[in-house]
């Protein structure tokens, strides 16, 4: 039986020139969200707050009424070949900003460890992780700290702000992998390795 040829140039060139599959995507405006497509900068405006997203060169926002969905944030490109990347990546952000303004992000950090304590004093987190000397970490403005046993969760708007400071926190002490002591991700699994056994007499 005679196999047809394949042309793999032609079908990688295909597959590099489709769409972007999140970038075509509308994001959904919810009613108590106020977009303003400005020249410079995409403001988003909710319940909880506003944040903005400088505008990129290469990439275009449309606010429209869609008869299913109700009021929608259009993204695109002015290459749809070229331009992949970035149209995923902000409308990625604009998703975000109205996720971030309606419901929130946080993260949640698990401190582990005997002797180990943190608590909130005003703007600062004061760490006991079992060095010389406590750790005052600067809560940035926009961010809530809030400790409930030995979790701290983190919270705010800002997505990459929210991210940015759990990682933070994190690098401070980071679990080991013996007794897992330190911070860790409340979703996160810590490989553990099994200590040196004890010499038989």
């Amino acid at each position: 039986m005679k196999r047809e040829s394949v042309d793999w140039e032609a079908n990688l060139f295909a597959k590099s020139t489709n769409m972007s599959r999140i970038g075509k995507k509308p994001v959904l405006l919810p009613k108590d969200v106020v977009v303003t497509i400005g020249d410079a900068q995409l403001l988003v405006k909710g319940p909880k707050g506003e944040l903005t997203l400088p505008n990129h060169p290469q990439v275009r926002y449309e606010q429209v009424e869609d008869e299913k969905k109700g009021p929608i944030l259009n993204v695109t490109v002015v290459d749809e070949s070229s331009d992949k990347a970035i149209w995923g990546t902000m409308r990625s952000h604009a998703n975000n900003m109205v996720h971030g303004v309606t419901a929130g992000w946080q993260k949640t950090l698990e401190l582990n460890g005997v002797g180990f304590k943190m608590n909130v004093a005003g703007k600062n987190l004061k760490l006991s992780l079992g060095f010389s000397h406590d750790i005052d970490y600067a809560i940035p403005e926009g961010i809530n700290a809030d400790i409930q046993g030995n979790k701290l969760t983190i919270a705010g708007i800002d997505k990459e702000l929210v991210g940015k400071v759990a990682s933070e926190i994190r690098s401070l002490k980071k679990p080991e992998p013996y007794k897992g002591k330190g911070f860790k991700y409340d979703d996160e699994v810590i490989r553990r390795k099994a200590g040196k056994a004890a010499k038989s007499e």
